[in-house]
């Protein structure tokens, strides 16, 4: 199981970077003003200089996607949905919330702490659901297949 989460981390890592500059590159775009974002201002302001700001955030994307790829090994393990559910939410939770705060992705207030776990929480309920169908799905179909050929 560690040889399988340090490789899902080692994988989960240059997606995460991946991920973060599409994401710059598509809320540049969305600016509109033809000028690239690789990080928001404050971070400039925390870090010194841009450069400084944009490696920390390349090198914090990297510990974002490990996170979730080390946490992916979960989902196979032999526990119940819920216990996996729980543990996987509360790896991804811990793991996340530091990165966000510390890279500005949010607002540094109470108010914006309650709005990133709404956000989050949401996003990964919608996430999870839409793979718990697929997969009940993929059951059902098998199930039938099996039924048929009995």
């Amino acid at each position: 199981m560690k040889k399988k989460v340090l490789q899902r981390c080692l994988i989960g890592a240059p997606v995460g970077l991946a991920l973060s500059t599409i994401i710059t590159i598509v809320i540049s775009l969305s600016v509109g003003n033809g000028t690239y974002y690789a990080v928001v201002p404050e971070l400039i302001s925390d870090f010194g200089t841009e450069i400084n700001a944009v490696m920390v955030q390349a090198f914090c994307s990297m510990l974002y996607g490990a996170a979730f790829g080390g946490a992916s090994a979960i989902w196979e393990t032999e526990w119940s949905i819920l216990k996996m559910t729980v543990l996987h939410l509360i790896i991804i939770s811990a793991a996340t919330f530091p990165i966000a705060f510390l890279m500005r992705w949010m607002e540094h207030s109470t108010a914006g702490v309650i709005k990133y776990f709404g956000i989050f929480i949401f996003i990964y309920a919608v996430i999870w659901f839409s793979q718990y169908s697929s997969m009940k799905k993929k059951i059902n179909e098998i199930n039938r297949k099996v039924m048929e050929k009995s």
